[in-house]
């Protein structure tokens, strides 16, 4: 499909948040979906305007039956990218679960194999310090240490179909460039 889009979801982490948004920021095309939790946590660290600001399409969770992720079965998507990625959604979605609209949407794009760009906030920290510096509301720094069963719950969904985990925000930030260049690539064929 020549106009497709890319979906993008964010679930209730403040860990790489501003990043996730600033990311988002500059990208054309997209339709953003935000969890319940997402929602709130935009709110609580005073993202909301920005977010509005953007003029990306805008879905939340507000129906039992994730409606909007009937948009994958249209062809509507080229790509899924999921960032920040809590452990919560993280688990779910490594176990197959689909009970949240950010867990349906990776669901559906795996059913219809739309290629999905996970950044998980609890990954390995990428230093010998055992812990990830997080920020919390209000710009306070927070030191988080990944469990194990977080880090296991990556490992076994990178080990999906159409999955790519980004292991660092750089990596999530190279994993969706050459994404994109990948699809404009695809459109000029």
């Amino acid at each position: 499909m020549q106009n497709q889009r890319l979906a993008w979801a964010i679930t209730g982490s403040g860990h790489y948040l501003r990043e996730s948004l600033a990311l988002l920021a500059t990208l054309k095309n997209v339709d953003v979906y935000l969890s319940k939790a997402a929602a709130e946590i935009i709110k609580q660290y005073g993202f909301q305007a920005q977010l509005e600001a953007m003029g990306h399409k805008i879905y939340q969770d507000k129906t039992a039956s994730s409606v909007p992720v009937g948009l994958f079965y249209e062809g509507v998507y080229h790509t899924l990218v999921i960032s920040p990625a809590t452990s919560n959604t993280i688990a779910k979605m490594s176990y197959g679960f689909s009970d949240s609209l950010v867990t349906n949407l990776y669901a559906q794009a795996g059913k219809t194999r739309v290629p999905s760009i996970i950044f998980a906030c609890d990954t390995a920290p990428e230093s010998d310090i055992p812990f990830i510096e997080s920020e919390a509301p209000r710009e306070n720094m927070v030191q988080v240490y990944p469990r194990k069963i977080d880090l296991e719950n990556v490992e076994k969904l990178a080990n999906f179909e159409h999955t790519k985990i980004a292991e660092s925000f750089s990596c999530l930030y190279k994993e969706v460039s050459m994404r994109l260049a990948e699809v404009q690539e695809g459109r000029k064929a």
